[in-house]
């Protein structure tokens, strides 16, 4: 019995579950659109601890985002960095097999109908971006709209 229960814990700990990371997402304290994508990054199986900020440009620029990849909200997880509404797929893959010497992805802008921008069916199209420390930037993924 007690094999079996061990057999089991080491299969769910190798599941998509186990890549399940804690996130902290900085954000303006008055941005709902944010706070959507907390939402969905949970229903994930993330652990998500937000930290508010009047101003988040310093905290942007501190991290390596630039103004071309920027978005609304700025998050961190196992020392990489996400900007704006990335669906959880997307960072659950990035994090399972890092692109060489990636720094994270991104989503400028805010993109209708990506994760925390949903509005009814409409969807934008738009792309996830990957960069690096030498602000490279290539196309990770792509999102056809039906707009």
């Amino acid at each position: 019995m007690k094999s079996k229960t061990f057999a089991l814990t080491a299969l769910f700990l190798l599941s998509g579950n186990a890549i399940a990371a804690d996130v902290l997402n900085h954000k303006s304290p008055y941005c709902g659109c944010c706070t959507e994508w907390t939402k969905h990054m949970q229903d994930a199986g993330f652990t998500v601890e937000e930290k508010l900020h009047e101003n988040m440009n310093p905290i942007k620029q501190k991290l390596g985002v630039t103004p071309e990849l920027a978005s609304c909200h700025t998050a961190e997880i196992d020392g990489y960095v996400f900007e704006g509404h990335i669906p959880a797929e997307d960072i659950k893959a990035f994090l399972e097999n890092p692109p060489r010497n990636a720094k994270g992805l991104a989503v400028p802008g805010m993109p209708m109908g990506s994760p925390g921008m949903e509005y009814g069916d409409k969807q934008d199209e738009y792309s996830v971006y990957a960069f690096n420390e030498k602000g490279q930037v290539f196309e990770y993924r792509h999102y056809k709209g039906n707009q």
